[in-house]
C-alpha cells in the first residue's frame, strides 16, 4: 500500500494540473504569438525603406474580405470569438453575447457592436508599401490572415482614429502596447516583404524601445 501512495499522488497532480491548465486557459484570447523585441529589431533592419508608394489604383474591394472560415463563420466573426471571453454566438455565427478587452485602449465591451477587427497593418499602408503589385488573391490572403498577428479586435472608434495611418502617424492610446504593437508591425511587414518609410522606421524604434529588457 505505502508503495502505491507515491504513485497515486503523482496521478492526482497530474490531474490537478491538467485541470488547472485547461482552467486558467478557458475564455481566453488564441491570438497568434507576438513577434519578441529581439526578432523584431532584427526583421527591422531587413526591411527595405522606400518613400510611400501611390494610392492610384486602390479600393479595399482589391483585398477581399471577410472570407468565409468554416460554415456560416467569416474571418470578422472568427476574430471575434477568437478575441473575446465566454463569446455565444446565433445560427449565423454572429457574436451575440461575450466581452471583448481591447490592448489598444484597454477598454472592455460587450456587445459586438463596439468592437472592429483591426488589420495590424492596414490595407492601404499595405498598398502604399508593395501591396499594389499583388494578386487579388495575394491580397485576399493578407486581409484574412488568421495565422500570423494580422487581426485583432479593438475599440472600434480607436480603429477609426488610426485608419491607415503607419505607427510615425498613429500609435495606440496605451504606451504599454506598443512594444507589441511596433513588434507585430514589423512581422507582418517582414513576412510579406512590404517596405517602410524613413519615419515609420523612426517611430516603430522608438517604439521598440518601451520593450522591456532582456535577460
Amino acid at each position: 500500500m505505502k508503495r502505491l501512495l507515491p504513485v497515486v499522488a503523482l496521478i492526482v497532480a497530474v490531474v490537478v494540473l491538467a485541470w488547472a491548465t485547461n482552467w486558467f486557459s478557458a475564455g481566453q484570447p488564441n491570438t497568434p504569438p507576438s513577434a519578441s523585441p529581439t526578432d523584431a529589431r532584427q526583421r527591422l533592419s531587413e526591411l527595405a525603406v522606400k518613400p510611400a508608394g501611390s494610392m492610384a489604383g486602390y479600393s479595399r474591394d482589391r483585398f477581399p474580405h471577410w472570407a468565409t472560415v468554416e460554415g456560416r463563420c467569416d474571418t470578422r466573426e472568427t476574430v471575434l470569438k477568437r478575441d473575446g471571453v465566454d463569446v455565444k454566438t446565433d445560427a449565423e455565427c454572429r457574436a451575440v453575447s461575450g466581452s471583448w478587452t481591447s490592448p489598444y485602449d484597454g477598454e472592455t465591451w460587450t456587445k459586438a457592436s463596439d468592437i472592429d477587427i483591426d488589420h495590424w497593418v492596414p490595407l492601404a499602408a499595405a498598398w502604399r508599401s508593395g501591396a499594389a503589385e499583388w494578386t487579388d488573391e495575394r491580397r485576399k490572403e493578407f486581409a484574412n490572415d488568421l495565422t500570423n498577428p494580422q487581426l485583432i479586435a479593438v475599440t472600434d472608434n480607436v480603429n477609426q482614429s488610426k485608419g491607415d495611418q503607419s505607427p510615425d502617424q498613429w500609435k495606440p492610446p496605451l504606451k504599454t502596447y506598443w512594444c507589441t504593437y511596433a513588434a507585430n508591425w514589423i512581422e507582418i511587414k517582414h513576412r510579406y516583404g512590404l517596405s517602410i518609410t524613413a519615419p515609420e522606421k523612426a517611430a516603430l524604434l522608438e517604439m521598440l524601445a518601451e520593450c522591456a529588457p532582456t535577460r
